[in-house]
């Protein structure tokens, strides 16, 4: 009798953890953010620009996400030469961040997708509404619209 009031214990708190909290983005919706971010990267038109892959990843933070996603910090060059490796670091942060967001803006998808895109430019969730970072947001959002809507049938 105690262990099955226990389960009912355990599965009434379960029931009453907030949506947000058990929700987690979609592969589609990390597939449509990481993508968004590589078509709106900006083209700097040097080789030498200090960004790497075509995401435009700065060194120092190569290193952290490689530590986070991989268990070890890789070069730039190794980041550079290996697309795979490169969208397989990409994807796991741009996931961490997209569900971060998704929290924060209680599964506003498109105030989420803002959010990562301003993040993503500046280190801060917010204060992209102006300027370049908001034209760079908006591309993002744009982006990611397209690729996320469902393929007509």
């Amino acid at each position: 009798m105690r262990s099955l009031l226990t389960g009912v214990m355990i599965s009434l708190g379960l029931l009453s953890l907030p949506a947000q909290a058990q929700q987690a983005v979609s592969d589609n919706q990390v597939t449509a953010m990481v993508e968004a971010l590589r078509q709106a990267a900006p083209k700097t038109g040097s080789a030498n620009d200090g960004f790497y892959s075509e995401w435009q990843v700065k060194p120092e933070t190569l290193k952290g996400w490689s530590r986070t996603c991989l268990k070890k910090e890789l070069t730039p060059a190794e980041f550079e030469n290996s697309p795979t490796t490169a969208r397989q670091i990409v994807s796991c942060i741009t996931r961490r961040e997209l569900n971060k967001q998704f929290v924060a803006t209680k599964n506003n998808e498109t105030a989420a997708v803002r959010g990562v895109a301003c993040w993503w430019m500046t280190g801060n969730y917010t204060g992209c509404n102006s300027g370049f970072t908001a034209a760079y947001v908006q591309k993002v959002v744009g982006f990611y619209q397209q690729r996320s809507k469902p393929a007509a049938s």
